[in-house]
This record gives structure tokens, C-alpha cells and sequence, in this order.
């Protein structure tokens, strides 16, 4: 019997995974997936339907399965040096949540407190409002503020080239428009956590979803101030502690590990061949340990940006670790011509 309710289980699980890109086929796929009958499909569906889980619409052959919403919540506050973000996590937020997995409840903890406390303290908005959707399988947190604009305040703040810029500058991590109070963790920690991140501000997007590429996009300017989309599957086996340990180390724990998205610093079709570019994409990077360069969708780079990084850059700080990843073969050899004319011994340093 145990064995049976298992296998129901895991099919159920399969089904919340799968349903939202198979809204129309979900039935199918999973008969496929697992070897049984579309009647026996169609027994978990009904149930899964019966406890709320899914939404059932059409009939026939337009018949259509979605994750139903199993709780929506939507308040909004002013914004003020009083309103306390964990005053709203622990009075509104956390209930709303409900009861969940320790690691996962972590996680939000973390994520919420840190994004809210951003629009309280740096936004310049009148208001932060905050909705909630929770599904069978994952939750949503959506927090919009009114004001200046995240990337706008950090290009003018940094004196930056752009906000574009800006948003290269936050994934590195460590930046902060106020060193005296703040870190500037908060951000790249929370978009590592969660299983996906997105900024909306002005008129740029920016997206990161976890172990995957960051993601910029311009778009027309919606709404003015800030708008962060954050979302978690509510059985994750992810714990804070897990994402604090890849680039933190020492006594002290601190963040001395990054990971670069070179292709952040390319404008359009333009390629990554300037010592400005490079120079760049440098900045701050000072502050780590180790830095590791992505260099995922990048099909080539020129000898002066590679040179100024893999050459330049490490005579001037030789205790600096630079690694990289996911480079071609061609960006490959760029790299190791720019490290070999710095150092008679130099060694391939990509991680594979």
C-alpha cells in the first residue's frame, strides 16, 4: 500500500511540474512519462482538482489543466524611516505564507526582508505595495515601490555609464549606494536563492534564474519605481546556508567569491573587444577573493580585453584568483595567449 501511494504521489508531483507547459496535453504527457493509461491520468487530475491544486476549464478537446491559486493576498503600505519590514513579515507575511518547509520559510525570510528594506530605505517612493500568490507546487512575491527607480539611483549614485551598467555592477554583488549602513549583499544573495528573480525598473529588465545565465532587456518604461518578482518552489531542498557557502569563506564568513556574466557587458551585437570594456567589466572586483568569469553566449572577445583582464589586471593584484567557465574554444585560446604573455608558467585556469 505504501508503495502504491508513493508511485500516486510522485505522479501528482509530476503533474504540478509539468501543467503549465502542458495545459492542453498534460494528460498525455504524463500517461507517456510513466507508462499507464490516460484513465488512470485522469483520476489523479480529478483529485488534484478536487483538493484545489489544479484548474480545470474547457471541455473535450479544449479541456485545459492549470495551477490553481490556492492563496492570493495583496496589501499596500506607505513608506516611511517607521515601516519596519519585519514588522510586516512577522505580522502579515509569514502567515500569509502559511505553514512550509523550515528552509523554505528561511529563504523567503531572507529574500522579503532584504527587498522590502531596499524600498524603505532607498526608493524616495510613497508607497510599497506587496501581493502573494501561492500555488500547489510554488509561491510568488511581487513587491512594487513608486519611487526614483533602483537601477536609475544606482547609475546616478556610482556615476555610472548607464543603467545597464548598473545592473552589471549588481551582479557582482558588494554594491550599495550606502556603505555606511549597508552591504550591498543583499540582492545577489536573494536572486541565488530563489528560483527565479526579476527587476523591473524604468526600462530595463533584469532576470536571474538559479544555476542559470542573468538576463537583461529593454522595454518601454510601464510604471514609475521598482518592481521585484521573486519566486520559490514551496519543497525546495535549497537552504541559505547552501548559497551562503559558495562565495563566502573564512573565520569571518565573508563574501569573497563572485561570478562575473561577462555577457552583461555587450550592448546589443556589439563584441567585447576594448580595454574600456574590459575595464569595465573590472570594476569592483577588487573587493573578492576569487572572481569567476562566465563567459556563457560570448562567441568571441578581442586581444585588448582579454589582455587587460588576464594579464593586466593580475600584475596589479597578483592575490586575486581570476577563473572562468563555459568559454568556446576560441575564447579559450584569447585567454590563455592574454595569461602566457604575463607569466612564463601560466596555467589554464577554466573551470569546467
Amino acid at each position: 500500500m505504501t508503495r502504491i501511494r508513493s508511485r500516486g504521489e510522485e505522479i501528482r508531483r509530476f503533474i504540478l511540474e509539468k501543467v503549465a507547459k502542458h495545459s492542453t496535453d498534460i494528460s498525455k504527457v504524463t500517461a507517456d512519462h510513466f507508462r499507464i493509461t490516460r484513465q488512470a491520468v485522469n483520476k489523479h487530475l480529478q483529485r488534484l482538482v478536487a483538493e484545489g491544486a489544479l484548474r480545470e476549464q474547457g471541455q473535450t478537446r479544449n479541456h485545459t489543466y492549470n495551477l490553481a491559486a490556492i492563496v492570493k493576498w495583496r496589501e499596500t503600505y506607505a513608506l516611511s524611516p517607521n515601516l519596519a519590514e519585519d514588522v510586516i513579515w512577522r505580522n502579515d507575511v509569514a502567515l500569509v505564507l502559511g505553514l512550509q518547509p523550515e528552509n523554505v520559510l528561511d529563504i523567503w525570510h531572507y529574500a522579503f526582508t532584504e527587498m522590502s528594506n531596499n524600498a524603505v530605505e532607498h526608493s524616495g517612493g510613497a508607497s510599497l505595495s506587496i501581493s502573494i500568490t501561492r500555488t500547489a507546487l510554488n509561491t510568488e512575491i511581487v513587491l512594487m515601490d513608486n519611487g526614483i527607480g533602483i537601477f536609475k539611483k544606482i547609475q546616478t549614485a556610482l556615476n555610472l555609464l548607464d543603467e545597464r551598467h548598473a545592473i552589471l555592477e549588481l551582479s557582482k554583488g558588494k554594491l550599495t549606494t550606502d556603505p555606511a549602513r549597508h552591504t550591498g549583499e543583499g540582492i545577489f544573495f536573494t536572486s541565488r536563492m530563489l528560483d527565479s528573480f526579476d527587476i523591473l525598473s524604468g526600462g530595463v529588465h533584469f532576470s536571474h534564474t538559479f544555476e542559470k545565465q542573468d538576463w537583461i532587456s529593454e522595454r518601454p518604461e510601464f510604471a514609475k519605481g521598482t518592481s521585484v518578482w521573486m519566486k520559490l518552489s514551496n519543497h525546495t531542498a535549497r537552504t541559505t546556508k547552501k548559497i551562503f557557502d559558495q562565495y563566502v569563506s573564512g573565520e569571518d564568513y565573508g563574501f569573497t567569491r563572485t561570478v562575473v556574466p561577462v555577457r552583461l557587458a555587450q550592448y546589443g551585437n556589439e563584441k567585447l573587444i576594448s580595454r574600456s570594456q574590459a575595464k569595465r567589466l573590472l570594476a569592483r572586483v577588487e573587493l573578492f577573493n576569487t572572481v569567476i568569469f562566465d563567459f556563457s553566449e560570448v562567441e568571441t572577445i578581442g586581444q585588448a580585453f582579454a589582455d587587460e583582464i588576464f594579464r593586466v589586471f593580475p600584475l596589479a593584484h597578483p592575490d586575486i584568483v581570476l577563473l572562468n567557465i563555459h568559454a568556446n574554444f576560441q575564447v579559450k585560446r584569447m585567454i590563455e595567449r592574454a595569461r602566457s604573455a604575463g607569466s612564463s608558467t601560466a596555467e589554464d585556469k577554466s573551470i569546467e
